[in-house]
């Protein structure tokens, strides 16, 4: 019996001792490739290889959720009929008028044009689920300072809800926000929803963040707040960490020591061959 146990014994040992796979999720797709929150973006980003795509959602005139990170057109993302147009206050039709691939972003000088680009509804990026086993990182942009640029903070999380149950991914979605408001919407509509807290400067603990977001699952702060001490905390909690922007390898290293759970990143092609060489993938 000895024989069999001590060899089980030293394989529990080296796995215990194994890093854990990062995992990457894809920053308005792959910003740092092709433009942002487009389906080219983020069909790249599946071709990497990645474990979410992540996005943001505005909501047009006439009740379409579309995947934009600003609730207003405007170059050098997006370019069109005017200098610049509130999403909420143009119908999907007029949103589509605008190429949001012509430009490039001058911040990612790696980021390849795609002219004809059109923005992409929820429902668009939605019908790429089969393309794998990933899930979807998605962000309800609201401002409570500026309310007219969405729906209510509730009507906004019914009606994603809305979509997610359409396409029957309950199971696949992580809803993010750094407006609360609508994460506890959402946890009373849909508890099985995972949440996500967005913070950006936010100096405090992530456990005691996350207690003002209905309990987030997660917590996604800037990676500039990320350390050891507060990852480990989060972690004795049962809250996973997920970092915003990194984009370097020094930043990848860092947040790979603190013991994060996932990277979100502009590049999760190069992300993921470092992770690679790094053996957490």
């Amino acid at each position: 019996m000895l024989r069999f146990l001590v060899p089980l014994l030293i394989l529990c040992a080296l796995q215990a001792a194994a890093p854990s796979k990062i995992l990457v999720h894809g920053h308005r797709g792959a910003r740092a490739r092709l433009p942002e929150n487009t389906l080219p973006a983020f069909e790249y980003a599946l071709q990497q290889g990645v474990d979410a795509l992540e996005m943001d959602m505005a909501v047009t005139k006439d009740n379409v959720i579309v995947i934009s990170h600003d609730p207003i057109l405007q170059g050098p993302v997006c370019t069109g009929p005017g200098e610049k147009a509130v999403i909420h206050e143009l119908t999907l039709a007029e949103v589509r008028q605008w190429d949001c691939g012509a430009v490039q972003n001058p911040r990612f000088p790696t980021q390849k044009t795609a002219p004809g680009t059109r923005v992409p509804t929820l429902d668009d990026v939605f019908r790429l689920a089969d393309r794998g086993a990933f899930d979807y990182n998605i962000e309800t942009k609201s401002f409570p300072d500026q309310p007219q640029y969405t729906p209510p903070p509730a009507e906004f999380a019914r009606m994603v809800l809305e979509k997610i149950r359409h396409y029957k991914l309950e199971k696949r979605i992580i809803l993010q926000s750094f407006d609360f408001r609508t994460l506890v919407a959402m946890r009373k509509l849909a508890p099985e929803i995972r949440l996500s807290a967005l913070i950006e400067k936010d100096p405090r603990d992530f456990v005691t963040v996350v207690k003002e977001a209905a309990n987030a699952e997660i917590i996604s702060p800037d990676f500039h707040l990320v350390t050891p001490a507060k990852v480990a905390a989060a972690h004795a909690a049962g809250i996973q960490v997920v970092p915003w922007t990194a984009d370097t390898s020094q930043d990848w290293d860092m947040l790979i020591e603190a013991k994060v759970d996932a990277i979100i990143t502009d590049d999760p092609g190069a992300l993921i061959a470092h992770l690679k060489k790094r053996g957490l993938r």
